[in-house]
């Protein structure tokens, strides 16, 4: 088999908050990759790096009192231990804010300038008068000009989930002082995605079979018709107060945050490359026989699948041969939310559950190589984890290791040992193409399959039985052989989702002085030693207690910005309210009268269907039947809120007779009627049990 030359990274965490379980579906489902491949005996390489660069990471430390550099530098060893606590083993984890990274962004910026692909523009944006300092669009308040709600982001309305330009704001106000904002002019730097140099290789390059089809066929709605030009150029700048790196030969001038994200790839495979000895154009250079996979989430596709092929082919470097992107994570078919205790960060699972492996195999399990959601079911992953590595992996070596030391002092035997290796190499095949595909689900329901049938034939054994009769020992010895060499085969398959425990397999019981290679399965093991407890079940009660912590770490607080990969696109967590404490609302809106109220047309409505917008942060495509020939489709800002999947079949109330307005993904029929207040949540209304859909709401 010829060796393979991979790199491999993850996207880069915001060095603005804590791993949390979400975060770590991409990792771990990394890192099993890379450890199969590393297995199997190929040349493979995973790097990643704190993203470190942007506006909430200067206002963070300004805010503690720290450095920009001292606050990074902390939230790095976080995230390092973080990772390392669940097995993620990057071959070299940097920082955004390195000298590699920062001479590769400012190289690819001086080729694309030089290319005529760099365009300097007078643009006019908020400023904020008393932090002296433009504002980003989610660092901007006001009233939503479509629904008039207030408090609203510079960018998108929550409540009715328009988006608009932040000058269109009623009564705008600086998120940061609170200052009402001014408009200045400033030139800013752009990449000229719009050039056609850029659409030819874009149209080329996403069908190329870089990406996987649903990602592809979104790219191409991205991209327009041939012919079409959908694409505008990308403000690459930011102006001072800024923390980044600054544009050359432009005082005062910084680079997005986006741009320099990607570069840290490059950055962090440098610093290996240094450390190692490795060439570091062997990977990165045009005509490279290296593979380049990125794994991302399917949020931040638009940068790795536009932006960043883009600015690689025109820089004179390669492109990735494909990009890995998955879907978000819900828990208990919900988003994340840290009132129900479901927002779980990597520390608080391993000082409740301790044990990472247990949440690296749900993942596993649960992984298919898509783009689909994947759901942390809590009660599921208890009741998995019992039955799968418990009740059948874990019982093979506990039933029967036993008698092998106690009789035959730890020697297998076997009687037919060719069928043994065809049946380890068979399973080889199978399980090894659901690895390299990124199907971890079929490659563990195939690997508990072997465990299954391990476990029938030692039942019709029934090893126990023939210990009680000496005249049963040649049989005793070839079933419990038989048993182990099973778990022998179980514990290499399983080795890239459970390195930790497969280790302890490798070295204490069958004796090695290694972890397992996936060759290993070729050879037959001849000895075990004294079988050591390996695991204990998962107990439901440490779930409880984890839940519980969460809950009970929700304290007031001051409000502080929320991680997100999106770096300056912030989401900001509303402090909880404090038990007891009175309740503070919105002002009552402006007296009307009833013939005011009357042109509301409010109907009860059926929710036909709901659906997930691709692209939109807020947004879920609704379907409502209120009676009519033809069902109205609605978006609406609930996401954070609500899986559609249970909004299907429920009943709510809408405003029917609001002008339909057309959206950047569809046109809005009308409007769904929630609640919300200065707590987190929002809440869909819904009308008493009997209400049908149709009836006015007087």
């Amino acid at each position: 088999m010829t060796t393979r030359k991979i790199l491999v990274t993850s996207a880069l965490p915001y060095a603005n908050g804590s791993i949390h379980l979400g975060h770590l579906v991409e990792y771990i489902q990394t890192d099993i990759w890379v450890r199969f491949q590393k297995m199997r005996g190929n040349q493979c390489h995973y790097v990643c790096a704190d993203d470190t660069h942007g506006t909430p990471i200067m206002l963070r430390a300004e805010k503690e009192g720290v450095t920009p550099e001292q606050l990074i530098a902390r939230v790095w060893q976080e995230h390092y231990d973080d990772f390392k606590a669940f097995h993620v083993a990057f071959d070299n984890y940097g920082s955004t804010n390195s000298g590699e990274t920062k001479s590769f962004a400012q190289g690819i910026y001086r080729t694309l300038k030089a290319e005529n692909l760099i365009e300097v523009r007078s643009i006019e944006q908020f400023y904020d008068p008393v932090k002296n300092m433009f504002l980003p669009d989610r660092f901007i308040k006001g009233e939503c000009p479509k629904c008039h709600a207030k408090d609203q982001y510079g960018d998108n309305c929550e409540v009715c989930g328009a988006a608009y330009a932040p000058t269109e704001l009623i009564n705008p106000f600086s998120a940061v002082s609170g200052a009402k904002p001014e408009l200045r002019n400033s030139d800013h730097y752009f990449f000229k995605l719009s050039a056609d140099t850029c659409q030819q290789f874009l149209r080329k390059w996403t069908r190329g079979g870089a990406l996987q089809p649903e990602a592809a066929n979104k790219m191409q709605e991205w991209l327009g018709a041939e012919g079409e030009n959908k694409l505008t150029d990308w403000d690459i700048s930011r102006d001072s107060p800024y923390f980044g790196f600054e544009i050359p030969d432009a005082p005062g001038k910084y680079f997005y945050v986006w741009l320099d994200a990607p570069v840290g790839y490059m950055g962090s495979f440098k610093q290996l490359c240094d450390a190692t000895g490795m060439d570091f154009d062997d990977y990165w250079k045009p005509g490279s026989d290296a593979e380049l996979y990125h794994f991302i989430g399917k949020d931040i596709l638009y940068f790795h699948a536009l932006f960043w092929p883009a600015m690689l082919q025109h820089a004179g470097f390669r492109t990735p041969t494909k990009l890995f992107a998955h879907g978000f994570l819900t828990v208990n078919g919900e988003k994340m939310s840290k009132s129900r205790g479901t927002f779980i960060t990597a520390r608080s699972y391993v000082d409740h559950i301790k044990n990472t492996e247990y949440l690296r195999y749900y993942y596993a399990s649960k992984l298919n190589g898509t783009m689909e959601d994947l759901d942390l079911s809590l009660d599921d992953f208890v009741a998995k984890v019992n039955s799968d590595l418990i009740g059948k992996y874990i019982n093979i070596a506990s039933r029967c290791a036993g008698f092998l030391t106690k009789f035959f002092d730890g020697k297998l035997a076997f009687a037919d040992s060719k069928s043994l290796l065809d049946y380890a190499k068979g399973s080889d095949g199978v399980v090894a193409q659901s690895f390299e595909s990124r199907d971890y689900a079929r490659a563990l329901r195939d690997i508990m399959a072997i465990a299954d049938s391990i476990n029938g034939e030692i039942a019709a054994a029934a090893p126990w039985t023939l210990a009680k009769d000496e005249s049963k020992r040649k049989e005793l010895q070839e079933v419990s052989s038989f048993a182990l060499h099973g778990f022998y085969v179980l514990s290499i398959l399983l080795s890239p989702v459970l390195p930790a425990l497969t280790s302890r397999v490798a070295r204490e019981l069958f004796g090695m002085d290694r972890d397992f290679n996936w060759a290993d399965l070729a050879v037959l093991p001849t000895h075990i030693n004294a079988y050591q407890h390996l695991a204990t079940r998962l107990d439901p009660k440490l779930i409880e207690a984890m839940i519980a912590a969460n809950q009970e770490s929700l304290k007031p607080m001051t409000e502080s910005h929320s991680e997100t990969r999106h770096a300056e696109h912030q989401q900001h967590t509303p402090s909880a309210q404090p038990q007891g404490e009175q309740k503070t609302i919105a002002p009552i809106a402006e007296t009307i009268g009833i013939d005011d109220f009357m042109k509301v047309d409010l109907r009860v409505a059926r929710i036909a269907n709901a659906e997930h917008v691709e692209g939109a942060e807020k947004l879920l495509k609704l379907t409502l039947d209120i009676g009519e020939a033809q069902p109205r489709t609605v978006f609406a800002g609930i996401k954070s809120a609500y899986d559609p999947e249970k909004l299907k079949g429920r009943m709510t109330v809408m405003v029917a007779n609001l002008a339909p307005r057309k959206m950047k993904f569809g046109m809005s029929e009308g409007m769904v009627l929630a609640a919300s207040g200065e707590a987190p949540g929002l809440f869909v209304l819904s009308p008493d049990e009997g209400a049908q859909p149709g009836m006015r709401i007087k």
